[in-house]
């Protein structure tokens, strides 16, 4: 809300308008690309969504659009691309890291996006034109040295905790990169920038921050408490023990069964962790290579994602829309996205394999 009052996201937003002919691919793009360095797709998608709701404002374009666009841009890059965390756990389970997992998740991954960004583009265009904050008080002037760090810093700090090798963990960095701390320092850096608004505006736009924060927060709980209680009751596990003694092609086995786990509990991470532990007993009877199996998982991930699952309420909370879009753009978006991901993983098993 600070940066939106100060106008600080209506600069980028010119900016990336400006620069990109193409400025909702590029918010998919900039999602894709962050999802992975953060280990978070929700995380990116709370970075960048003041930003893409800022250029849907200025092109007078429905806000699903954008919003779904960016959300599926996160999820392909996440789900696909190790070291993401649940492929990270999937593929150390299965016996399966190397370089190899990570060319074959960028071959998956960077169409998926794409598909991903042409079916927000073609099907999302659910609600309203969002209103610019900054166009609602007189025009305001903010130089580029105040608008970017608060979004610039804090994602730098995550990727150079992550990126540069050192032999010994310096304290410093270790410190400063974590997520929570680095966002704290953003928050701080947005403070910094809007000195000159006045007390009395920062007191406004952070209440108003507080109080989105925290009806997110419930429903993210809430959505969280679903699928744990869904996971606890076993439906998942039992639904993927049906498929695998069913006589579906092998080559589906492993996908539906991350299907009927995600389904089930919501969580995308506890899919990946469950799956393969389901799945290695019968891994000499399905005869697929290692690889095809964690991709085959990895695109079950996408679907079905619903009520359950927290990414769900995040984005439509952030992007003020309906549950019943939500589930047009992101639910239905997610199966066209996981179906891609998965069509193309059967590609590389008949052609490599």
């Amino acid at each position: 809300m600070i940066l939106d009052g100060i106008g600080a996201t209506s600069v980028i937003a010119d900016d990336i308008i400006r620069i990109l002919k193409k400025p909702v691919l590029a918010v998919n793009l900039l999602g894709f690309l962050v999802a992975i360095p953060l280990m978070c797709c929700i995380l990116a998608y709370v970075i960048f969504i003041p930003i893409a709701r800022e250029i849907a404002s200025k092109l007078n374009m429905p806000v699903g659009v954008i919003a779904t666009s960016l959300c599926l841009g996160t999820l392909a890059s996440y789900e696909l691309i190790y070291p993401a965390p649940g492929v990270y756990s999937a593929a150390k389970e299965l016996g399966v890291v190397g370089a190899d997992i990570v060319i074959l998740g960028l071959m998956l991954a960077i169409p998926t996006t794409l598909v991903g960004y042409l079916y927000a583009e073609k099907f999302c265009r659910f609600g309203k034109s969002p209103t610019s904050v900054a166009e609602k008080r007189a025009k305001v002037n903010i130089s580029r040295l105040k608008a970017y760090p608060p979004i610039v810093v804090p994602i730098a700090l995550i990727l150079l905790n992550i990126v540069i090798p050192t032999p010994v963990p310096v304290p410093v960095l270790s410190f400063l990169g974590n997520p929570n701390v680095a966002l704290l320092i953003g928050v701080l850096l947005a403070f910094i920038a809007a000195h000159s608004f006045g007390l009395a505006e920062i007191k406004i736009w952070t209440e108003e921050a507080v109080g989105r924060g925290g009806a997110i927060l419930m429903v993210l709980c809430a959505g969280g408490a679903l699928g744990s209680t869904l996971a606890m009751t076993g439906v998942g596990q039992e639904i993927g023990k049906m498929v695998i003694n069913s006589n579906l092609p092998l080559i589906l086995i492993p996908f539906l069964v991350a299907v009927a786990i995600q389904s089930a509990q919501g969580s995308r991470v506890v899919t990946m962790l469950v799956v393969p532990g389901i799945l290695i007993p019968v891994l000499p009877e399905l005869g697929l290579p290692l690889e095809i199996v964690l991709m085959s998982i990895a695109s079950g991930t996408f679907l079905v994602s619903h009520a359950n699952d927290p990414y769900f309420w995040t984005m439509i909370e952030l992007a003020e829309m309906e549950p019943s879009s939500g589930y047009r753009c992101y639910t239905v978006g997610g199966i066209v996205i996981g179906a891609v991901a998965f069509l193309m993983t059967i590609v590389v098993y008949l052609i490599v394999y």
